[in-house]
């Protein structure tokens, strides 16, 4: 049997990288799968995809940090299969690694907004649903930045810590009715989420002094099969925890 057979899974930011994958391994093991990002047409074309190679998937248009867009996201997988068993809180962005006497309040409330605001927005609304089945995993895509203070600017740096918390706090608050909630932590990996960044100068020097020291670079299917042990029964016992994905790099 497959490991997510019959469940339903939502996975944000899956048009690219890590959500890609996650969406398409996902599928793979069963998964019915809700595709959420922000441009309608990419969204579709990894849906064409996923049912091309035989599975089932949906994807809708998503900006996670409006309240209201998430909302309707997770209507729409109710509406469609019934069931809301994994979330996967992926859907991030990075800052240009500014130090925080340089860090605007736009940009503030950008990386705030998709990082912490749209998974709080997510499981705010997910577990209500979950609690009622007695049962559900949520995944936060976090990062290293998350654990340590060197790997990004301000505002990313507090976003992730702060999902971080966020992932402890429910992992712990609902441990006894089913529910499990817990992080991944990845150092670098091959996608596109850098492709727009303007590092700041000072930033972005005093943040890559320790780059050497990386191992590797990982990939995106690394991450998604990560993803896919915590969403499934072979995790049952893993809960507010917080998965270093980095090949190393922090144990140096």
């Amino acid at each position: 049997m497959k490991k997510l057979e019959n469940k339903t899974a939502i996975i944000t930011g899956a048009a690219s990288g890590m959500g890609k994958a996650i969406a398409q391994l996902f599928a793979q093991e069963g998964a019915n799968v809700v595709l959420a990002d922000l441009h309608q047409n990419e969204v579709d074309a990894v849906v064409k995809n996923i049912v091309e190679a035989g599975g089932h998937a949906i994807g809708l248009e998503c900006n996670v940090s409006h309240e209201n867009e998430i909302k309707n996201l997770i209507d729409k997988a109710l509406s469609e299969y019934h069931t809301l068993d994994v979330l996967v809180n992926n859907a991030g962005t990075l800052d240009n690694f500014e130090p925080v006497d340089q860090v605007s309040n736009e940009q503030w409330k950008r990386v705030i907004g998709v990082n912490v605001d749209g998974p709080f927005f997510a499981c705010r609304l997910a577990v209500p649903i979950m609690l009622k089945q007695g049962s559900g995993s949520i995944i936060n895509i976090a990062s290293i930045g998350g654990l340590f203070g060197a790997r990004a600017g301000t505002a990313y740096t507090v976003s992730k810590h702060a999902l971080i918390g966020l992932t402890k706090n429910i992992g712990f608050m609902y441990a006894l009715n089913g529910i499990r909630c817990n992080a991944i932590a990845p150092g670098g990996v091959n996608t596109n989420i850098g492709k727009d960044l303007k590092p700041n100068s000072f930033g972005y020097q005093r943040c890559t002094i320790g780059g050497t020291s990386m191992p590797r670079m990982g990939e995106a299917i690394e991450i998604a099969n990560t993803a896919l042990f915590l969403a499934s029964s072979d995790a049952s016992l893993i809960n507010g925890a917080v998965i270093t994905a980095d090949a190393g790099w922090t144990a140096y």
